[in-house]
């Protein structure tokens, strides 16, 4: 009768089709915003993760002298110390105590590492000179990037008189558009302008030129840094060594294999996350091998052997209320039972992959539960009617069939224990742990707390480090997932 009414009711229909074009209108509206702010929130990650990845050296020759290392214990050599003089070498004019420290603030404290490994691999090179690159520190590294200052070279249109001597020159000529604060690079030297008006440009050396008098146009340039130097790390000076280095063709840019092989540092372009990730995924073994298990027994259990008494019915809401548990009440219990009741080690994956386990197996349950609920009973059934005993109808037959359910619950899983923080910071995994963990009772720390860690740190290089693990472990998040997806379609059985 409805369908007679609709047919003599045009207007009834138009308005019923409309409403089903606005409603999948809203429908894809909601995919296409969703799809932008993850789009978003992802290449946000990624451009700001991509100085992370590359970090810059300089190409030194370095004197290996015999009295700074000794031939029969070549690893306790002062490498650092070697590394500074090649570096003092390369501007000889630079003899202020202060100037020469900010020289060899440029380099990183593990500069000398791979002078260090070159000498035990080879320890003949002893006494000879080698040319090495060194890494350069955080603010060196983030200054070549362009992340301390824009820097902007601009050659002279005109010719310049530059006279002088020591530390003070004077200039004359083409000084037409020139401010102070600029920088003139001319003669292999750098002069930065002091003063103007009222007659010669004054300007001091931060680097000392070769030679004065007459500079033709063309052979001179003029270096802007746009941001003030109090309000960078890298002064005037030490921006103007390294455009010289860079200038010179010694700096180089590679691919910051340190960042996969290291672990955690004080120094941001020392800092690694194999530590980290080789704590999380030795925990997530450990969570995976305790709840995969002992969740599906469970499910098993409740789902197809036990009566239904008050004791399961409690069980199960017992269950279903744990997965709605804050994460840190986890963290708390992990704290009184296995740290302080059965003295177990802090800030180890055996610790944290029990309260993991502990926290993804209601998640486990709930999931096993219904995909074996999902089996049609004519299965079991069929089994039960040619002979199966009962335990073999459901271990030959439902569960096989249920398996990709479950693994679809071990993915939930899996993202949650990857991904949790707080439970874990309880624990003492939030420690500062340089180490690389060996085995399941030594400290470690996970990706998750690693990330929380260099967010909270001062350092500006930190940043791109923090994103950059973000993005490791959104990849390690996604290869896991991927690994239990195919599982999945692999045993999947249709019906």
């Amino acid at each position: 009768m409805i369908e007679s009414f609709a047919k003599g009711n045009p207007e009834l229909i138009a308005r019923r089709y409309r409403a089903e074009r606005r409603f999948r209108a809203y429908g894809i509206a909601a995919l296409a915003v969703t799809a932008l702010f993850l789009t978003l929130l992802i290449f946000d990650i990624a451009v700001k993760s991509l100085p992370a990845f590359r970090e810059h050296h300089v190409a030194l020759k370095v004197m290996l002298d015999g009295g700074k290392i000794d031939a029969k214990n070549p690893a306790k050599g002062d490498f650092e110390a070697l590394a500074k003089d090649a570096l003092r070498r390369a501007f000889p004019d630079v003899s202020a105590r202060a100037d020469r420290k900010k020289l060899g603030g440029l380099l990183s404290t593990g500069a000398a590492d791979a002078l260090r490994a070159m000498v035990l691999a080879d320890p003949a090179l002893i006494g000879t000179e080698v040319t090495v690159p060194l890494l350069l520190s955080d603010d060196a590294d983030l200054y070549l990037k362009g992340f301390q200052t824009r820097s902007v070279v601009r050659p002279g249109t005109a010719s310049l008189e530059i006279a002088g001597t020591g530390d003070a020159y004077a200039i004359t000529g083409g000084t037409a558009g020139l401010a102070a604060g600029q920088i003139i690079l001319a003669h292999n030297g750098a002069l930065k302008i002091t003063r103007v008006g009222g007659g010669p440009l004054s300007a001091e050396a931060l680097i000392k030129p070769d030679a004065t008098g007459s500079v033709p146009a063309g052979s001179w340039s003029v270096l802007n840094l746009e941001t003030p130097e109090s309000a960078r790390r890298i002064d005037d000076r030490q921006a103007v060594w390294l455009e010289n280095l860079k200038a010179r063709g010694l700096v180089t840019a590679s691919f910051a294999t340190q960042f996969f092989t290291e672990g955690d540092s004080r120094e941001p372009e020392l800092a690694g996350i194999r530590g980290a990730l080789t704590g999380s995924l030795l925990t997530v073994a450990l969570t995976l091998l305790l709840a995969l298990p002992i969740g599906v027994g469970a499910a098993i259990y409740l789902e197809l052997f036990a009566r239904k008494t008050w004791l399961t019915t409690l069980i199960e809401v017992n269950i279903n209320n744990l997965a709605a548990v804050p994460s840190i009440i986890f963290g708390l219990l992990g704290l009184a039972v296995f740290l302080n009741i059965f003295g177990m080690p802090r800030s180890a994956p055996l610790v944290g992959g029990l309260v993991l386990a502990l926290l993804v197996l209601p998640t486990i349950v709930i999931t096993a539960r219904a995909a074996l609920k999902s089996v049609p009973p004519s299965i079991k059934e069929a089994a039960l009617g040619v002979g199966a005993s009962h335990q073999q109808a459901v271990f030959h037959h439902v569960l096989p069939l249920a398996l990709p359910g479950i693994l679809t619950g071990t993915i939930l899983g899996v993202s949650r224990a990857l991904g949790e923080t707080a439970p874990l910071l309880m624990i003492g995994m939030v420690a500062f742990i340089a180490d690389l963990p060996g085995g399941l009772t030594d400290a470690a720390t996970v990706l998750p707390v690693q990330i929380f860690l260099w967010s909270d740190l001062p350092e500006a290089a930190f940043q791109s480090r923090t994103a950059a693990a973000i993005i490791v472990l959104l990849l390690v998040l996604f290869s896991l997932n991927a690994v239990a997806i195919y599982l999945r379609k692999r045993f999947e059985r249709r019906w």
